[in-house]
């Protein structure tokens, strides 16, 4: 039944709407053994994100019309302070963002995560958009050691220890 609904979750969070009535994002994050390290890519309704770098900015930021750099400098402070990777509890590893594209009415924000190790445990802490939007839901599914698995991260329960 969990499955459903992260099935039924990602389905609707993958359909452009004009207007949305709930506010979730998706994460896909797969291990790479060989190179020690986590691949992941984001999906956010751009007008979500939007909102949620504009806060504390002097003007609105917009991934159209702020200068790329300012956005990519916001997306990273905001993701490091969103997001947090770790092999045990405590930990937070360092943070890349690659970079973004548009589709449709999202962004996919692309990262990765040097793991300082080979590892079968990953503890997350996943608040993104939780302070803009008391309904934020976070979907996560991780593709590692062979195992598929997915969570879903929301006020409250912001923390989770994924072990493959």
């Amino acid at each position: 039944m969990r499955r459903l609904f992260f099935i039924l979750a990602g389905c609707l969070l993958s359909l452009a709407a004009v207007a949305h009535a709930y506010h979730a994002s998706i994460m896909e994050v797969r291990y790479n053994a060989p190179k020690q390290q986590l691949e992941i890519a984001l999906k956010v309704f751009t007008d979500d994100f939007e909102k949620a770098l504009s806060v504390g900015q002097p003007r609105p930021i917009s991934f159209e019309q702020t200068p790329k750099t300012q956005v990519t400098q916001l997306t990273t402070e905001m993701l490091r302070k969103s997001l947090a990777f770790g092999t045990k509890p405590g930990e937070t590893l360092p943070l890349q963002l690659i970079g973004f594209e548009k589709d449709h009415e999202a962004h996919w924000l692309y990262l990765s995560v040097k793991l300082p190790k080979p590892t079968n445990t990953l503890v997350l802490r996943h608040k993104l958009l939780v302070a803009t939007f008391a309904d934020q839901m976070n979907i996560v599914n991780l593709d590692a050691g062979g195992k598929k698995q997915s969570a879903l991260f929301r006020e409250g329960n912001e923390e989770q220890k994924l072990v493959f």
